[in-house]
């Protein structure tokens, strides 16, 4: 990504809105930033960012790899019919959305440090059994093992940062961390190409080498995983006794990340029955169409504009920078501004813009550019949008559940995608697919609006009846069943 460290933390002063936007039994951010705190954010920052952003670097690179193995000869080797390749795609993401509120469920009973390098693991081997497949059947039921194992993830990650930072440190980790499916663009592009340089070896070819060589990798990382990913902070060996009082009371003064709450179906019904978490999944559900399409079909989209297959591949390479470099940028500005919304709407202006440009251009240079601008804009977008319910939702289940439907019916808009940009509508360089992206990102920008409008209008309620002295104290059990519900909590909008 960018050379800007996480560890050196863009909010360390909070602007004046965010200082206002605290909830009632929480001290002053300015007391949780002394030079302590910063030692302390550094230490779990080492601990938390280099693997949890390697596991979803592998992650999407495992996933979206089969476009860089497409271009290679695999649906020709295996006899697979344009349709049916989309249908494979499709089968991934089914098995996805399928798993990930579960996934969480276990999650949240168990323990992170055996269960993500555990599903590592699994997908890592079904990566790899994509290279040994010989038939179109093969290749749908090693799809759906793969969505199904790599469905725990992102959720589970986003809910493990909400149990050891604060609130406006979030986004930042969870911009750092999504910068791994831009990162996997970029390599994933470098390591087809000299991959693909071993058609032949053993026997196979070089699509079946690219599967089966970060599968490898994949399931090398899952092993060394088991050792260094995070358990929860209260049971944290790498933290001394005063690290782990000093996490524990700054989570405890800004949320109820610091409570052992014990799992209940209540807090389930409570996350189906918010409206803002089915807000935040249908913002996702119009920016994940755009971000799976793109990933997924850029080779088949930059070959259709004439490149051989090799340099199609390295072509793939400079969008992805760009959007590493744009998610820094904008998690930067959101944490200078405190803002989400705005941000999240202009990334998908941008985003637009360069649908525009390859609606409306015939050269390849002009088409490359649009593809730029695209990808800067959904890959961003999708950076702040993703820490959105971590940041807002109180209730340690109740936000396991609201980040795992967040991903669970945003993902239902890549099943959609992958429908979209079928060949039957490929025509004059996928035009029909294109508009259609492009009203996703308007209904995307919709849908940030009524949030927004939504969260500001409950925090200027909720102020004025404590303002008017109409607010009543509650005993703590009661604070943590009321969770976000409570007039004291504020929305980070």
């Amino acid at each position: 990504m960018s050379s800007s460290s996480p560890s050196a933390d863009p909010e360390k002063r909070p602007s004046s809105e965010e200082s206002s936007e605290k909830h009632s039994h929480e001290g002053t951010y300015h007391e949780y930033d002394s030079p302590e705190d910063r030692k302390l954010l550094k230490k779990v920052d080492l601990r938390l960012l280099p693997i949890l952003t390697l596991l979803y670097l592998l992650s999407f690179l495992d996933r979206s790899n089969v476009g860089n193995a497409k271009i290679d000869g695999l649906t020709t080797d295996l006899h697979v019919s344009p349709p049916a390749y989309n249908t494979a795609l499709a089968l991934y993401f089914i098995a996805y959305v399928t798993f990930e509120v579960p996934a969480n469920i276990v999650l949240k009973r168990f323990d992170p440090q055996f269960w993500l390098p555990l599903l590592t693991f699994a997908w890592g081997v079904a990566s790899i059994a994509q290279g040994l497949v010989t038939n179109q059947a093969g290749l749908f039921g090693v799809r759906i093992l793969l969505g199904a194992t790599e469905a725990g993830l992102f959720p589970g990650v986003v809910f493990i940062f909400s149990v050891y930072y604060l609130r406006r440190e979030r986004h930042w980790r969870v911009a750092v961390f999504f910068g791994g499916a831009a990162l996997a663009g970029a390599f994933g592009g470098i390591l087809a190409y000299a991959i693909g340089k071993m058609d032949g070896v053993g026997g196979k070819r070089g699509w079946q080498w690219i599967f089966i060589l970060e599968g490898l990798l994949t399931v090398f990382v899952s092993l060394v995983g088991f050792f260094i990913v995070p358990t929860w902070p209260q049971k944290a060996k790498w933290l001394t006794d005063s690290e782990r009082s000093r996490l524990l009371a700054r989570l405890d003064a800004d949320c109820d990340a610091a409570e052992k709450e014990k799992f209940a179906w209540i807090y389930v019904r409570q996350a189906f029955s918010d409206p803002l978490v089915w807000g935040y999944a249908l913002l996702f559900h119009g920016f994940a169409f755009v971000l799976y399409t793109l990933s997924l079909f850029l080779p088949t989209i930059i070959t259709g504009l004439g490149f051989a297959t090799w340099k199609a591949q390295l072509m793939t390479v400079p969008p992805n920078v760009l959007a590493a470099v744009g998610i820094a940028f904008g998690a930067w500005l959101a944490a200078q501004t405190g803002r989400r919304a705005p941000l999240i709407i202009g990334s998908a202006v941008v985003g637009i813009i360069g649908y525009i440009v390859l609606l409306t251009t015939t050269t390849a240079g002009a088409q490359y550019v649009g593809i730029h601008f695209a990808t800067l804009g959904v890959y961003t977008g999708n950076a702040l949008l993703l820490s959105w319910p971590s940041e807002n939702i109180s209730g340690q289940t109740k936000r396991a559940i609201g980040v795992a439907m967040q991903i669970t019916i945003g993902d239902m808009g890549a099943v959609a995608g992958v429908l979209i940009y079928r060949p039957a509508f490929s025509a004059h360089r996928f035009r029909k697919p294109h508009i259609i992206a492009i009203g996703y990102l308007v209904f995307a920008i919709a849908v940030a609006s009524a949030l927004w409008y939504r969260m500001a209008s409950e925090n200027r309620r909720r102020a004025a009846i404590i303002a008017a002295g109409k607010d009543e104290e509650v005993d703590r059990d009661t604070k943590l069943l009321l969770g976000d519900r409570d007039v004291h909590w504020r929305y980070r909008v």
